[in-house]
């Protein structure tokens, strides 16, 4: 039966009131992720110094970022689906510490090796807590206007968190120094791990069923090397012969993890549920919103540095402007959901933030277009929140409790794979290019391409211009 959840809904204008208890598991749940989101820039302006510093080679600086991508982004669908079995909170607050001990080894790292290691415990435990928060979030607060606002929140902190942890990387690391920046994750885990065990419930499926261990295994290995295939290629492009066997050994554990899936008795991941409209459309919207949001934000970064020849600190400032602005769509983008539905409303973020793209293909040499940028980017990045947050809503609506592990645990691998493709597919066109400029048009054009036909491609696999939008499989009738 075809559920209209498109249409005008007058109750869901009225902001839902949270109770004291609400208030502080949503704050426990979306500090967690916001000290997550702060790990994944707050240490990149820092890592020459870093590199001085331990003794690292240029080559070797990769890693920082690598051995916390691989493992965070890795076990995200194996932990969301312990979670659901196991027990969330369980699995939440484990990671939380686990964070909280990488991150203080992190910032008292001696050599390379403790400070890679420190790296790659706090990617295992954001692995843990991104997927956990998340359905923590979503079966604490109902399905409505509630869910919806608790997700607004949760999202705008996403997004302010990897804006804030561009500004604040080079402030503390010219203050205090690079370790500061790991000393402050450390402090956020301080923070929010103590209050956590009395406020969040403990979350499962009631009938326990085994772990699907050859699903999690190709699974987990698939992510695996896809990931550090993409991750060695924004560094070093794709002609290593390390990144093409990543690529190939990627897509073949992809292949075998569906056939896996496809004969279990208790799959890791339900391929039916892959099959609904909400979660393979509306995955496909939010991989393309952060990916191609990403490469704007790493194509601008170059621009503004390299081409008008700001400051890092002024650069900071233009994305600082940026963050504000998205923690203002956040707090209207659950009106704004219940309005006009998740589905228009991804459909809708996704063309605003392709038109806005597409102004920045205005920018040249003139120190005017920094205003130009700044405007853009900042307006493009709140209907980017706009289409984080919905196509969060649209693929978590509908699902059931025991399953919502596996469903956040999607919305999160897809996250975690648009911020890591963007860069090295699209953002190489601008380091590789001899004119720097003519490489940031280059890819602010294709990601403007990208973004405004994928709201197409949405927009009809949703049926979002029918009004009616079926919560069935996609081979449905």
């Amino acid at each position: 039966m075809a559920i209209d959840t498109t249409s005008p809904v007058p109750d869901a204008l009225d902001t839902p009131r949270l109770s004291t208890r609400d208030k502080l598991v949503l704050f426990v749940l979306c500090a967690a992720q916001f000290m997550v989101a702060l790990d994944f820039s707050v240490l990149n302006v820092a890592l020459p110094v870093l590199g001085a510093d331990l003794g690292m080679s240029p080559a070797a600086l990769q890693w920082a970022v690598t051995a916390f991508a691989l493992p965070s982004g890795g076990f995200l669908l194996l932990f969301g689906r312990m979670g659901d079995l196991y027990g969330r909170r369980k699995l939440f607050l484990s990671g939380l510490a686990l964070f909280g001990a990488a991150s203080l080894l992190a910032t008292l790292a001696w050599d390379p090796a403790s400070f890679l290691a420190g790296r790659a415990l706090q990617g295992l435990g954001a692995a843990a807590i991104v997927p956990t928060g998340m359905s923590l979030l979503t079966t604490t607060f109902p399905e409505g206007p509630a869910r919806d606002r608790a997700l607004g929140i949760s999202g705008t902190l996403l997004s302010l968190g990897f804006t804030v942890g561009m500004v604040a990387g080079g402030t503390l690391t010219d203050t205090l120094g690079w370790r500061s920046t790991m000393g402050l994750l450390t402090l956020f885990a301080l923070i929010v791990l103590p209050l956590a065990p009395a406020l969040l419930p403990e979350s499962r499926t009631p009938d326990r069923p085994r772990l699907d261990v050859p699903g999690a295994i190709t699974v987990t290995g698939a992510l695996l090397a896809l990931i550090y295939a993409l991750s060695t290629a924004a560094d070093h492009g794709f002609g290593r012969a390390d990144v093409a066997v990543g690529l190939i050994a990627g897509l073949l554990l992809l292949g075998a993890f569906v056939k896996v899936e496809s004969r279990s008795a208790q799959p890791l991941v339900s391929l039916p549920m892959l099959r609904r409209r909400t979660v393979a459309w509306g995955n496909i919207g939010g991989l393309v919103t952060f990916s191609m949001m990403s490469t704007v934000v790493f194509a601008l970064t170059l621009y503004l540095q390299e081409v008008l020849h700001l400051s890092a600190f002024e650069t900071g400032l233009v994305f600082g402007v940026q963050g504000v602005l998205s923690a203002v769509a956040g707090t209207y983008a659950a009106r704004v959901i219940g309005r006009f539905g998740p589905r228009r409303t991804l459909v809708g973020s996704l063309v605003g933030q392709g038109v806005l793209t597409a102004a920045l293909l205005g920018l040249d040499t003139g120190n005017w277009s920094v205003w130009l940028a700044t405007a853009a980017v900042s307006l493009a990045s709140m209907c980017h929140l706009g289409a984080i947050i919905s196509y969060g809503v649209t693929v978590t609506s509908g699902v059931p409790d025991e399953e919502q592990g596996l469903a956040t645990g999607l919305v999160t691998s897809t996250q975690q794979i648009g911020i890591t493709v963007g860069i090295p597919l699209l953002g190489v066109l601008a380091t590789t290019s001899d004119d720097l400029m003519s490489g940031v048009h280059t890819v602010l054009a294709l990601a403007t391409a990208i973004v405004l036909v994928a709201a197409a491609v949405v927009a009809v696999g949703l049926r979002v211009r029918s009004g009616a939008v079926e919560a069935e499989p996609l081979g449905a009738r």
